[in-house]
């Protein structure tokens, strides 16, 4: 278990989202771990079956749900975020 100060999440609000690296930003969003992983090496999982965040957009829940400790409300929180993404790059384009 991380400790508080190692914490990704202190990381953003001490040192500001740009120091994070997607691993940190992703677990921000998993928010905890499960009983056998911290929520980082979850999106550090993630980040090495998919070779990196930009190929993980597009990919089906089942898919995504192939990494340990990814489950569906992972899935659908992943899921969520790069349409979020996706919807703020589409009305930047259009503005």
């Amino acid at each position: 278990m991380e400790d508080s100060k190692n914490h990704p999440g202190t990381k953003l609000r001490v040192e500001g989202p740009y120091c994070c690296s997607d691993k940190e930003l992703l677990a921000i969003i998993f928010n905890t771990g499960t009983h056998k992983h911290t929520a980082i090496e979850i999106a550090e999982m993630l980040l090495d079956k998919f070779d990196g965040l930009n190929n993980i957009m597009g990919h089906k829940l089942r898919e995504l749900m192939e990494v340990e400790g990814i489950g569906p409300v992972r899935a659908t929180q992943i899921a969520a975020l790069f349409e979020l993404t996706k919807r703020i790059i589409r009305n930047l384009e259009n503005a």
